[in-house]
């Protein structure tokens, strides 16, 4: 079998076995409906889609005060639960696994959408126009005081609640890309002195809050958290960023959790402060399943499961522009390229 490695089964746990070692990388493709739950037209998207070994879903909603692109799917409504139900039952019936992504977008939410100024760690704000939004542009965010991050933990645990009662396999924590999470882990974005900045182990401790308390509802199993230690979009490199992420992957090996998801849209991309590649430098640092993604080929991805480099392979836009991707893999037949145009609808 020419891609023996991607088309073996995986364990994630005892309980989810994975039939490959494909993911289905999370994508927003801004396809809710008016109330930012889920369509028809997305259930079919995903379960065209169940080939993969896991599915994680476009980034959802924990809340909207959290929203900062239009159509952006929640899960913190009875509509949208029930919109989810469908989803995940779609999946299921084909074969496949699906694991929400939960998300809060912090300093890039906007109040065209939300209503009121965005949150997030410091009032340092994002320049430039907001993405799908003709005409908009970032606000300066409001710093968000204890009592509001200990209820920004516990509203990342009723969305876990909720992905469950859903019926989503697990929670993917996500926790890169410069939204809310990512914006405590870096210095950029986080000039807080109390308890939640001034050092590595304040700057981490948000996340894993928010780990601990997802994973007390879903059980660590089925909880996984996606970063970007490399700082690559949405917010800058400071020197000693890496600090941080040496705490909190120090801690994630403590706590059994599905697997870390390193974010890059490119993976062959190397950064000085990390070492070389962000997945190797996760790599060296997290002892469980390590989620690479980055514009994998079929061989490319092959090969590094092959060398161990990571466990599993997320495919994003192969996956939008071939939705029986995995069954294309297997057979050997060629790939369509990817083009921007697909992004115009749901197929």
């Amino acid at each position: 079998m020419k891609y023996r490695e991607l088309l073996s089964g995986f364990s994630l746990s005892n309980s989810l076995v994975l039939k490959n070692r494909i993911v289905m990388a999370p994508m927003t493709r801004c396809f809710s409906d008016d109330d930012l739950a889920p369509t028809g037209d997305m259930a079919k998207y995903y379960a065209g889609r169940a080939g993969a070994g896991l599915i994680i879903t476009e980034a959802t909603l924990i809340d909207p005060q959290g929203q900062g692109y239009p159509h952006t799917p929640g899960i913190y409504s009875r509509k949208q639960i029930d919109a989810w139900k469908k989803v995940t039952a779609a999946v299921h019936d084909n074969g496949g696994h699906i694991f929400c992504q939960l998300w809060h977008t912090g300093r890039m939410a906007h109040s065209s959408y939300t209503g009121s100024q965005p949150v997030a760690p410091s009032d340092i704000g994002l320049e430039g126009p907001l993405p799908r939004a003709p005409g908009l542009h970032y606000e300066v965010p409001r710093a968000l005081d204890r009592e509001e991050i200990a209820e920004l933990v516990e509203l990342y645990a009723r969305a876990a609640s909720h992905a469950i009662e859903a019926g989503f396999d697990g929670v993917e924590i996500h926790a890169a890309n410069g939204y809310l999470i990512d914006q405590f882990l870096h210095q950029q974005t986080n000039q807080r002195s109390d308890e939640y900045g001034a050092d590595a182990e304040n700057r981490s401790r948000f996340a894993l809050q928010v780990v601990d308390a997802v994973a007390a509802v879903t059980r660590p199993h089925r909880t996984a958290i996606r970063l970007s230690p490399q700082a690559y979009v949405n917010l800058e490199y400071t020197e000693g960023d890496e600090a941080t992420f040496d705490v909190l992957l120090q801690a994630l090996n403590e706590r059994l959790l599905a697997y870390v998801h390193v974010a890059s849209f490119d993976a062959d991309l190397s950064y000085e402060y990390l070492g070389g590649r962000p997945v190797d430098y996760v790599r060296r640092r997290y002892k469980g399943t390590v989620v690479g993604c980055g514009g994998f080929s079929p061989e490319a991805a092959e090969s590094a499961l092959a060398d161990w480099q990571m466990n599993l392979v997320a495919f994003g836009r192969s996956f939008i522009a071939n939705p029986d991707l995995v069954g294309k893999i297997r057979s050997g037949a060629s790939l369509a390229a990817y083009e921007e145009s697909l992004l115009g609808a749901l197929v």
